[in-house]
Order: C-alpha cells, then structure tokens, then sequence
C-alpha cells in the first residue's frame, strides 16, 4: 500500500474542466469565474469531486454571501464513461434530492447545494455545485489506523468523541428523515427494503463480473448471507449507504459535514451500522497484516451498537447478517475498482479473481462465522 499508485480514476483535463466550469458558471452568475480549482488527494473513486472558488462581482445568488469575497465551492461530477467506472449508473439529480431532504428533515451538517445541471453538454456529464465545507477528513491513503495522521495522534478520548458524534449522525439520520419523503430511492425490486438491497447488489456484481472472471468468494458470501437472512429485516429508514468516517468532515472531534450520498437507498438501519463497523475493520485489519498496531479500542462493534442503541431506543439486531452483508458489498466494489485496474494496465490479470480482494481472509472468516 505504501508503494502502489493511486488507480487511476478519469481522462478528464482538469484545465479543461475549470474553463468549461466558468463557462457554464456563466450562465447562473454572469461574469462569475471558477478559481483556484483543485482536485482533492481523496478524490472518489466513482463521482469526481473538483474544488473551486467562485470570483463573482455581483452578488448576491441563492444559497451564496453577499459579498465580493470567493466563495469556496465543491463540484460532484458523474463518473468519465471512458474511466471504467466503479458504478453502473451515476444518477447525480438523486444524490442531489437526498442531500437536500436531508438537510430539509435533518439536523446534520449537509453541505449547502447550490445548483444541479443535468445537462451533459456543460461538462460532459450531469454535476451538482455545493458549498465547500471546512475541516478535516480521517484519510483514506494511508488509512487513519496507520501513524503519521491527526487521528491516530489523537488522545483516546479525543477518538472516543468522534465516534460517538459520528453514531449520532447514523441515528439522527434514521430517527428525523420520515422514510415517506424518500420514497424515490425505492427499488424496483419486490419483498422487503432489504430483499430490494441485496437483489440490486446482486444485479451490480453480475455487471462486475461480465466478461471478466466470476469471484468464488463472493459468490459464497450471497449465500452465506441467504442462510443468515433475517426473520424480521425491522423498520425501513433512510439508508445512508457510504456510512464511515472518511465521509465526515471534522472540526475537531466534531462532524462538520456529511458527504457521498450516491449510495443512499431506503433499508433496515443495520445497513448504516454494519458499513461503519466493517469498515474501519477493513482499515484496522490491513493495520494489523501490516504488522502495524492500528486502533483496536476504536469503532469497535459492541460499542457501536450500545451507543446507537441509546441514542435511538433501538438495538441493533442482525448484525453477523449485516457485517457480512457490508463485507460483501466492499468486495465487489474492490473488484471492480481491481478490474479498472487491469483494464488500463496498471495490474496483470491474476489467475485467481479473489485474490483481488484485499479483505479476503476477513470475508472468509465471516462466511464461515469464525470472525466476530
């Protein structure tokens, strides 16, 4: 991890972009210009984020200061087509509507969202502007369970209070969104939340796999999860989707932003729940492989599920299903990222499709029950 280069992730020119950027600025604030424009180091590895300032002499617009000084700005654009997206749709006007109920019905930190444009002559695929929030980020690469970061420096109790504020967003999330204003994020799909969930995950590994080698373990993670599947799957709620930590913005210990929403559906709350935990394990495991001692006391599962549990007079329920079920959804999410990487040849093509994922011996382990 310390070696490898970051995937490569569009072929757009991020020159172009911001020129194209004030041109279509243009026509929302006349005479406004996009500068300093910047792609961030944690840029997704789906949407791609570009940061900008908007330069305008006339204020003021809807959801912008009036005042002539720069206003700091996020752009979310739809994934380059001819960049082997991780995604097989990239609906932007969605992620856009959940921002905003959240915000409407919440009260977390959102983003203030400015404009949607789904027209992709501007800049070749649909976006959204937001306001830029400010603070700090638990980093990606290398992982925050590594030294040499501000939250790995930091006290215990300094972490203690960040994931505690960071379960409370999962719960303000769940208790405060009435699950009837997201009805647009509901599947096609028949049955339960749940049962649409994992149908459409299913559908999204067999586009994965298409023309490429199918993934025996993860084949026997959908059923493993069939085997575990819940008598009674609980309350539908509004399901953030990329719940982690290293989608918070922080002042401090506290959550300042809330962001990447592309992956919000409506679920059971333990999908939240189970993403985070299984997330910071997949962090803390590679810490650990890495002959590192990470951040064992940290997000740990018990804790997780005792504060959410105060917080929402709900204890989760499922969560060997829904740690699984997280595992599972990182895997192939991995393996796609993992074939892109073939595809512009920065990796041979190995013999073995599992040996992609990075989580193996952890989505292994759960399948056979003997990880938690």
């Amino acid at each position: 991890m310390t070696t490898a280069p970051r995937p490569r992730t569009t072929t757009r020119d991020p020159e172009e972009l911001t020129h194209r950027l004030t041109a279509w600025l243009g026509t929302r604030l006349p005479g406004a210009r996009a500068v300093a424009a910047a792609v961030p180091d944690s840029n997704g590895m789906s949407s791609e984020t570009l940061l900008f300032d908007i330069d305008h002499p006339h204020p003021p617009s809807p959801g912008l200061p009036a005042s002539h000084a720069p206003v700091s700005c996020a752009l979310r654009l739809a994934a380059d087509p001819a960049a082997y997206t991780v995604f097989p749709r990239y609906d932007m006007a969605r992620q856009y509507r959940t921002m905003r109920l959240v915000a409407a019905h919440t009260d977390l930190p959102v983003p203030r969202t400015l404009w949607l444009e789904e027209d992709p002559v501007h800049l070749g695929a649909p976006f959204f502007v937001m306001t830029r929030a400010v603070g700090r980020v638990p980093p990606d690469v290398m992982p925050y369970t590594y030294e040499g970061n501000w939250l790995y420096d930091a006290t215990d109790a300094e972490r203690d209070r960040l994931e505690a504020a960071s379960v409370s967003v999962l719960a303000r999330l769940h208790d405060q969104v009435p699950p009837g204003a997201a009805e647009f994020l509901a599947s096609s799909g028949t049955g339960s939340a749940l049962q649409w969930h994992v149908e459409d995950q299913q559908a999204y590994y067999q586009w994965v796999v298409d023309g490429r080698p199918r993934s025996p373990l993860i084949e026997r993670g959908f059923a493993r999860l069939a085997e575990l599947w819940p008598s009674d799957p609980g309350e539908t709620v509004l399901s953030w989707g990329d719940a982690r930590i290293g989608n918070i913005v922080y002042d401090g210990f506290e959550p300042t932003a809330v962001l990447d929403w592309e992956m919000a559906a409506l679920g059971p709350r333990e999908l939240d729940l189970g993403w985070m935990v299984f997330l910071h394990r997949f962090f803390q495991d590679l810490a650990e492989s890495g002959g590192q001692r990470g951040l064992p006391g940290f997000l740990c599962r018990d804790r997780v599920e005792s504060r959410y549990a105060r917080l929402t007079g709900h204890p989760p329920r499922e969560m060997e299903f829904h740690t699984l079920y997280a595992a599972l959804r990182h895997a192939i999410v991995m393996l796609r990222v993992a074939y892109r990487r073939v595809h512009f040849g920065e990796i041979p093509a190995p013999a073995d499709a599992d040996a992609l994922i990075l989580h193996r011996d952890t989505l292994e382990a759960m399948i056979e029950g003997r990880y938690w």
